[in-house]
């Protein structure tokens, strides 16, 4: 019997192929499906690699031919990455791009479940992102250093990373103004979140003497603060304020790209790093994920003894 990754990854591949060969017919017969995901491209020349390369290889690796699932998966992401130049030269094609993405994402996945029959997510946390314990230093060391982890999460991910999503959204004409009132409601959660983002680092760098990072995680386990309420308040908070940005600039990309950074987070990162902590703090960390939860904070406050 095959390991359950395994079949769900073969299951995967399965349904792709189904797809892929769906919208291939709905390119044939509708003008407007071929026109919104190839453009001008003429779609006789991508059939010929796209169908073998695609679907064929996608029906293969359905039945565990792992190098069919190599194939696939690098025609894929070449497909999505070269879309995705198509679209931004020429204004075309922009929802090839968003399928072809999901698709290459999606395809990721399952080569790592089919070759290893799981994702390999301890590879996040490698090198630089290995989880280790902040040294000694004095509580304004540790807060200078927690200010300036914040100000770069900030502008990468809060103002760069949505400012190039803009960009690309407008120039695929994908863009949609959303009406005032929510971009008003944008601003008062972006304050509120960055608040509680503030707040929740302030809380792990006094409290557990260390910082948002995992290079230099806390000594102690925190559950001061806003870490009484709910788990992982930082998360929450940057995630929270990824959504908000959205709204301010009137791009469901954006709240797309914040709502899928947390699903990755909470399926590859959190595991990680709960697993560090459980390993760090023992019976007391266990005590207090049973208590609190991950995502929807407690009425009363978590109190540790």
């Amino acid at each position: 019997m095959l390991p359950c990754g395994v079949t769900a990854g073969r299951w995967y591949f399965a349904a792709q192929a189904v797809a892929g060969a769906g919208w291939w017919l709905s390119v044939l017969l509708s003008p407007w499906v071929r026109g919104v995901t190839l453009g001008s491209l003429d779609p006789l020349s991508v059939a010929v690699a796209d169908i073998p390369l695609f679907v064929g290889a996608s029906a293969v690796a359905a039945f565990g031919v792992r190098i069919a699932a190599w194939v696939l998966t690098a025609w894929t992401c070449c497909v999505a990455v070269a879309l995705a130049v198509f679209a931004t030269v020429t204004g075309e094609a922009a929802w090839g791009v968003l399928v072809m993405a999901a698709a290459a994402g999606g395809s990721l996945v399952a080569l790592c479940l089919v070759v290893r029959g799981r994702v390999p997510t301890e590879w996040l946390v490698v090198g630089p992102f290995s989880f280790r314990t902040a040294r000694a230093r004095s509580t304004g060391a540790m807060l200078a250093a927690t200010g300036a982890q914040l100000l770069v999460f900030w502008d990468v991910f809060l103002v760069v990373g949505p400012l190039v999503i803009v960009m690309l959204e407008r120039r695929w004409n994908l863009d949609v103004m959303f009406p005032e009132f929510v971009r008003a409601i944008g601003v008062v959660t972006l304050i509120l979140a960055s608040a509680l983002g503030v707040w929740s680092a302030i809380a792990m760098t006094v409290a557990g003497r260390g910082t948002p990072l995992p290079i230099a995680m806390p000594s102690r386990l925190v559950v001061v603060g806003p870490y009484r309420f709910v788990r992982n308040p930082m998360a929450v908070a940057g995630i929270v304020q990824g959504v908000a940005v959205g709204l301010v600039v009137s791009s469901w990309l954006v709240v797309a790209y914040a709502i899928v950074g947390s699903v990755i987070w909470n399926l590859a990162v959190r595991p990680q790093e709960e697993g560090d902590l459980e390993a760090r703090f023992g019976n007391d960390f266990r005590r207090y994920r049973t208590a609190v939860r991950c995502w929807m904070p407690r009425l009363t406050p978590f109190r540790s003894r």
